[in-house]
């Protein structure tokens, strides 16, 4: 497998971006810049609720990401009013997106599900959904509501992958199989509609090879976008515990040491592939470790510096001939 070097030759462009960005991707596809605003639309999630597990994934708990506003109080209308407040103080030109984000956004009946989609889309420059929601939870019937939905409303999927390999998905809870993985990546995609994939680097037990390995992995997939974020470790959950009993199972990485490892990642993934986000930002109330202090913003300065020292681009360990 090719490694890229502190010295590696690269003849693109010094002052081309060093990895395919999401914002002027985003807006090629839709034609006009727009904002996510994350709602809370009630749903649960069939790790939760027995039917495939229960007590949910061992790092999750979904107060770290979800804005104040989104509570299950509020209707889906209201939800997307204050956030439309929230953005167009600084935006007041600005398109939305629907982001279906708490728990797993398509666990219910067709009907339901889409009395809240479409209510979504009746709010005033709403003009388009994003769904999270899991691998396993995506039956054809929606695949098919979804593909018509999107030739006059653009729809993107957001899958929670978390890791490639199985052991680590049943060591965290997953409820769910690489093999499934794939199918509904692929099953999306072969319907028209982006596919993107969510990522956790770092999960216990995988060693820094085989993190790069999922570079490769994912990039044989017809996956369009890919979040990626650090593991943290939250309070309250099975994995916070889990670390407290055994820290020497865990390896939590430095912002430096994780900086080197997205460089090495984002090395071998396929140059076309949408790089949206590297580090997720939990409250510090939330945090049990590591607490790293810096903003989103302030992180990606620190990886685009390193990738110019290091003189990493996208793609230029990646080979489509790869196994």
């Amino acid at each position: 497998m090719k490694t890229p070097s502190e010295n590696t030759n690269f003849t693109s462009e010094q002052s081309s971006p060093r990895y395919n960005e999401y914002g002027p991707w985003l807006t090629g596809l839709l034609g006009c810049k727009t904002q996510k605003i994350s709602i809370n639309a009630g749903f649960t999630c069939p790790n939760r609720d027995g039917t495939v597990g229960t007590g949910g994934c061992t790092y999750c708990n979904n107060q770290t990401f979800n804005p104040a506003y989104c509570a299950t109080t509020k209707t889906i209308t209201q939800q997307l009013e204050e956030g439309k407040q929230f953005f167009a103080r600084k935006y007041p030109a600005m398109k939305y997106l629907a982001y279906f984000q708490a728990y797993t956004n398509t666990y219910a009946d067709l009907p339901t599900l889409q009395a809240r989609y479409e209510e979504a889309l009746a709010v005033p420059d709403v003009i388009g959904l994003v769904i999270g929601t899991r691998p396993d939870c995506m039956p054809q019937p929606l695949l098919r509501y979804f593909s018509q939905l999107h030739q006059t409303h653009p729809v993107l999927i957001e899958y929670g992958v978390e890791s490639v390999y199985d052991t680590t998905l049943r060591r965290i809870n997953r409820g769910h199989t690489h093999a499934q993985t794939v199918d509904a990546i692929r099953r999306t995609a072969a319907s028209g509609i982006p596919v993107g994939i969510h990522l956790i680097l770092g999960l216990p037990g995988e060693t820094r090879q085989q993190i790069i390995d999922e570079a490769r992995i994912l990039s044989s997939l017809p996956v369009t976008t890919l979040k990626l974020h650090q593991l943290q470790l939250i309070k309250g959950t099975r994995m916070a515990e889990e670390y407290a009993a055994h820290p020497s199972d865990f390896h939590l990485y430095t912002v430096e040491a994780y900086i080197d490892l997205l460089c090495d990642f984002i090395a071998h993934l396929r140059p076309n592939l949408v790089l949206e986000r590297f580090v997720s930002q939990s409250p510090a109330s939330l945090l049990a470790t590591p607490g790293w202090g810096l903003k989103n913003y302030e992180f990606t300065e620190r990886l685009r510096k390193r990738m110019d020292e290091r003189n990493i681009r996208q793609g230029m360990a990646y080979s489509n001939t790869e196994a």
